[in-house]
C-alpha cells in the first residue's frame, strides 16, 4: 500500500531519529545518570519519535486499517513535547551544579518533571479517548500544561543569564546552545496548541466529517502536512541537532574535574539554608 503525506512524514521521522538514538545512547553513557538527566530524556524523546514514526506506517501499510495502531502513532505524536521540554529543563538544571556534583533547586525541578509527567498523560490519554468532550478537555489541558512548562523554562534560562559568572565553564557555552534552541521550540509548542485547538475531536485516520475550524489548517492529522512539517518536525529535529552537538563537541565534564580548587566558585549551587 502506497503512503500518503502523513506517512511519508513518519517514514522521514523514523530514518531521522534512527542515528539520533544511537547519539543519545552514547551521550547517556558519556555523562551518566547522575550528570545526564537532560540527556537521558533526549534518548526517551528519539524512542517515543521512532516507535510513533513505526506505529504510523504500519497502521497505513496493515490492510484493513487498525484503529489501534493510529491512535497509538498520533498520541505518541502529540505528547513527544514533554519529554523535549524535559530535556531542556535537565540542561538547565546542569547550570546550577558545582565542579563537586551537588546542586541546589533540586525539589523546584521534580515539580516541573511532574507537571511534564501530567501533562504527557493527559495528551496521550486524551488523544486515545478521541469521541469525547472529557479526552478533548484533557488534551487540551495538557497541551496548555505544555505552554507553562515553556515559559517557566525561558524564565529559568533568563535567570541563569543574570547569574551566568557564577555558572561552570563550559555549562556556559551550553547556556547558549539552550538559548538558541527556546525559540525553535517555541514555534514547536505554538503548533501544539494551534493543532490542539484546531478541533474538538482526534480523527486518528482522517476519515470523519471535514473540518471547518479556522486553524483546520494546523490540525495535525488532517491538516497541511507543509505547516506540520516546518513547525513541528523541523523544529524539533534543529533543537535535537543542537542539544546532540553540544552534548557531543562540548568537554562538560572537564567541568567537573576539579572540585576542591573551586568549591567557593559557584554561588547558584550552594545548597539552600
Amino acid at each position: 500500500m502506497a503512503l500518503d503525506s502523513q506517512g511519508i512524514l513518519a517514514a522521514v521521522t523514523i530514518a531521522m531519529y534512527i542515528p539520533f538514538l544511537f547519539i543519545a545512547i552514547k551521550l547517556v553513557m558519556k555523562y551518566g545518570k547522575s550528570r545526564g538527566d537532560g540527556w537521558i530524556l533526549l534518548l526517551a524523546f528519539s524512542i517515543i519519535r521512532l516507535l510513533g514514526g513505526v506505529l504510523l506506517v504500519a497502521a497505513e501499510a496493515i490492510t484493513p486499517a487498525n484503529i489501534s495502531l493510529y491512535t497509538g502513532g498520533y498520541s505518541l505524536e502529540s505528547s513527544g513535547l514533554s519529554p523535549l521540554l524535559l530535556c531542556t529543563l535537565g540542561l538547565l538544571h546542569s547550570m546550577f551544579r558545582t565542579p563537586d556534583g551537588s546542586s541546589r533547586y533540586n525539589k523546584q525541578v521534580r515539580l516541573l518533571q511532574l507537571l511534564g509527567m501530567v501533562a504527557l498523560l493527559l495528551t496521550m490519554i486524551g488523544t486515545s479517548d478521541d469521541t469525547s468532550s472529557s479526552g478533548n478537555t484533557m488534551r487540551r489541558v495538557g497541551v496548555i500544561l505544555f505552554c507553562a512548562l515553556y515559559i517557566i523554562l525561558v524564565g529559568v534560562c533568563v535567570y541563569v543569564w543574570t547569574q551566568v559568572g557564577s555558572v561552570m565553564r563550559y555549562h556556559k557555552q551550553l547556556l547558549k546552545v539552550i538559548s538558541i534552541a527556546l525559540p525553535f521550540l517555541a514555534i514547536r509548542t505554538l503548533y501544539g496548541v494551534l493543532s490542539t485547538f484546531s478541533s474538538s475531536t482526534v480523527s486518528v485516520t482522517g476519515t470523519t466529517e471535514s473540518n471547518t475550524s479556522d486553524l483546520a489548517k494546523f490540525n495535525m492529522i488532517t491538516g497541511e502536512w507543509q505547516i506540520y512539517l516546518a513547525m513541528d518536525m523541523l523544529m524539533e529535529y534543529a533543537v535535537v541537532i543542537m542539544y546532540a552537538v553540544a552534548g557531543i563537541v562540548l568537554p562538560l565534564n572537564e567541568d567537573y574535574k576539579s572540585a576542591d580548587s573551586h568549591q567557593d566558585e559557584y554561588p547558584l549551587s550552594r545548597p539552600q539554608m
